[in-house]
């Protein structure tokens, strides 16, 4: 068998070939844009060899602190004839090209070293960074040393160098602090230029010694799979590229505590590569409705969604459910949970009379306090007649399904009663909870259209060249393909329809998709540069409806809400896109596009 060689890619960057330029300054203050340099010193190391050393003293062009005298040394007499930063800044980058920056307290130096560059014209070339403070608070235990200073760290290494704020001085102490923690972290298994730049003392060795795992992942998108001894699955993820992605898993890049947990638990990582990064976003979807698994936080409750339903009875009202059943009622919905789904209710209580009782009107009865506030017709006494409370039904019906202008014509008629009476926390209130109604009704409105489609096919633009073709049957991803770039992808769509997954009509009661994969699909046929190559359904949205409504209350309770200085509790669904035909209100979607090569 021929042994394969293993790139760099995959297995990081040996410390003993990493070229480390040591820096450190000596300066007029401590404010970049305010102070001037007056020394650099730098020493060039490589595999524990010093390559060459930098040193000049620089004229700040402005008068060097009594202070900073005492404590550098360095008097305006000595700095009379050095250069000027326009000319040692340059020297200095050339010295340190293609190297990692280090210095101890990094973001002083490299901060007054970016300003410079900023002053003078110069661009920043971008060096990686290494801080040797950082990574010592996490290496150097107070038993070893009362403090971090750089004069401390160099006596718990053993240099040879006493740091005195002297830029080369303190340099070459450095580069032995740097040589010390390199040394400790090499005992716990970190041997790469990578895994020390995202060392973290949060990290257990276990969980590095788990690195191994993602050795054989492949460097494409989709979806991975994180599973215990018993094959049992502990968390679904996906990315661009899975190995990258695990791999990050058993740094310190990797911030959520949960997830050392389950790193530990793990014995093996499955890959699932996928052709589209829409495909993996919808596997993993399924994949954490099939397997519930434990340290999955989100997707895990697309089943307990909350709709709003307009009963089907004489007198209609609203209730909150958990379930689409087949009964001739309206819904609007999913809401993410009972809190909002009781918002869109009293959203609708606010400018529509229905009634809020929730008994069955059988027998006449006396009248609640809503009546006697003029929110409630009162049908449960006669008061109102059935027809007469058909009309209001009507305009909770039209709200849902149809045009929901009236509704917030009614809105904010009620805000501007509720101004005048200055009750302005109780206006905002209102206001936010129609947002929810109008959010709920909006999403029915859209995924509707979709779900009753029998097939709708689209494309869009691969970042590779060529184009991503997907198929979509009753809301449900039912087929996806990439095709070359330069290749005609026609026959590729004829393809992909024909190989796949038959999708049966849906029913209330058994949907053809989670709605969260109807509303990942949804977004992306709104998103920039897709093309409708051929449908079979209608897609349609009211131009008055719910949707546009949404639109123009969102930036006014967002920016509200940034001047009261709080968030809104409830996430905001990702804005759609501009629609396919704006202003259409029935019949056929467009006529389909072709895509070429």
């Amino acid at each position: 068998m021929q042994a394969i060689q293993s790139t760099f890619d995959d297995l990081g960057t040996p410390l003993a070939g990493v070229t480390f330029v040591v820096v450190d300054l000596e300066t007029t203050g401590g404010t970049p844009a305010q102070c001037g340099i007056t020394e650099i010193g730098a020493v060039k190391v490589r595999g524990g060899e010093v390559l060459g050393e930098f040193q000049t003293l620089v004229d700040p062009a402005e008068p060097i602190p009594a202070f900073i005298s005492v404590l550098t040394g360095i008097t305006d007499a000595m700095v009379r004839d050095a250069p000027r930063i326009d000319s040692a800044l340059p020297a200095f980058l050339e010295f340190a090209a293609g190297s990692v920056l280090v210095a101890h307290n990094a973001g002083f130096d490299i901060g007054f070293l970016k300003a410079a560059a900023a002053r003078v014209g110069a661009p920043w070339p971008g060096f990686p960074v290494l801080d040797t403070l950082q990574l010592a608070r996490q290496l150097v235990v107070r038993d070893e040393t009362p403090n971090h200073r750089l004069s401390s760290l160099a006596q718990v290494f053993g240099s040879p160098t006493t740091p005195d704020h002297r830029a080369l001085h303190d340099a070459r102490a450095t580069v032995d602090v740097l040589h010390g923690l390199i040394a400790r972290v090499g005992g716990l298994g970190v041997h790469t230029l990578e895994e020390l730049s995202s060392y973290s003392s949060r990290v257990t060795p276990s969980q590095r010694r788990k690195r191994f795992l993602a050795d054989p992942l492949p460097s494409a998108p989709g979806v991975y799979l994180f599973k215990d001894g018993n094959d049992r699955v502990l968390y679904v993820g996906t990315s661009r590229d899975i190995r990258t992605r695990v791999r990050t898993y058993f740094t310190a890049s990797e911030q959520r505590s949960r997830m050392a947990e389950m790193v530990r638990l793990a014995h093996v990582v499955h890959p699932i590569v996928c052709q589209t990064p829409l495909e993996a976003q919808v596997r993993e979807l399924r994949l954490i409705d099939e397997h519930k698994p434990r340290f999955n936080r989100r997707s895990k409750d697309g089943r307990k969604a909350m709709w709003v339903k307009l009963t089907q009875e004489r007198f209609p009202r609203l209730s909150i459910v958990k379930q689409v059943r087949d009964d001739g009622a309206h819904y609007i919905g999913p809401f993410r949970s009972r809190a909002t789904a009781q918002s869109a209710v009293d959203a609708v209580h606010e400018v529509v009379p229905l009634r809020q009782c929730t008994g069955r009107l059988a027998r006449r009865g006396s009248a609640c306090a809503l009546a006697d506030m003029g929110r409630c017709g009162a049908p449960c006494t006669g008061a109102q007649s059935e027809g007469d409370y058909a009309l209001v039904v009507a305009e909770c019906r039209e709200i849902f399904t149809g045009n929901a202008r009236p509704g917030a014509d009614l809105l904010r008629s009620r805000l501007e009663e509720l101004a005048s009476q200055e009750r302005f926390e109780d206006a905002a209130r209102v206001r936010d909870r129609f947002l929810q109604l109008v959010r709920g009704a909006a999403r029915a409105q859209r995924l509707t259209p979709l779900t009753r489609s029998p097939e709708v096919v689209a494309a869009r633009r691969s970042d590779l060249g060529g184009w991503e073709l997907v198929t979509i049957r009753h809301g449900r991803l039912a087929g996806t393909v990439v095709s070359p770039r330069g290749a005609d992808p026609m026959p590729y769509v004829e393809s992909m329809r024909l190989t796949a997954e038959v999708v049966a009509s849906p029913t209330p009661e058994r949907p053809s998709a989670l709605t969260e994969e109807t509303e990942i699909l949804l977004r992306w046929l709104e998103s920039p540069g897709v093309r409708i190559v051929e449908l079979d359904g209608l897609w349609t949205c009211p131009v008055g409806g719910a949707g546009s409504v949404r639109r123009e209350l969102e930036p006014a309770v967002a920016s509200a809400h940034e001047v009261a200085g709080f968030d809104d509790d409830v996430p905001h669904p990702t804005r759609p896109g501009r629609p396919r035909r704006a202003g259409a209100t029935t019949g056929r979607a467009g006529t389909p596009a072709r895509v070429s090569s």
